[in-house]
């Protein structure tokens, strides 16, 4: 956890000039109220993975020592051949269409959307793969 503690620290030291630099440049009170925010929620997210890495055992990724199989943990069962979530994403692009368009198409959208979320959650319930 030690090298995304410093990623996010990095960042820290990177948006705190940033603001001070666009502040004097702009005088835009909300962008560098944004970007002081950001460096301070890097360094709090910071300031936690580097607190934390330092109570709790060595990830292989944080060890020089580590073999590849120490981090090869079961991330769980992604179904390869599913086409399913492009459907998901199909319809949420007809949604996104109907924001700009119609109120029809959402209508449309969110009902071939329900409908792809049932054949994926029923996907191996039925066919093939039953």
């Amino acid at each position: 956890m030690k090298i995304e503690g410093w990623i996010f620290g990095l960042g820290a030291l990177f948006f705190l000039p940033v603001s001070i630099i666009y502040w004097y440049f702009s005088r835009d009170p909300i962008g560098t109220t944004a970007l002081a925010m950001s460096a301070g929620l890097a360094f709090i997210v910071a300031f936690y993975v580097l607190y934390t890495a330092k109570r709790v055992y060595p990830r292989p990724e944080d060890r020089m020592d580590a073999e590849i199989d120490e981090a090869d943990p079961e991330y769980g069962f992604f179904s390869p051949h599913s086409w399913w979530p492009l459907a998901i994403g199909a319809s949420a692009f007809v949604i996104a269409l109907g924001l700009i368009f119609a109120v029809w198409v959402i209508v449309a959208g969110v009902f071939f959307l329900l409908l792809a979320l049932v054949g994926w959650l029923f996907e191996y319930y039925r066919g093939d793969f039953a």
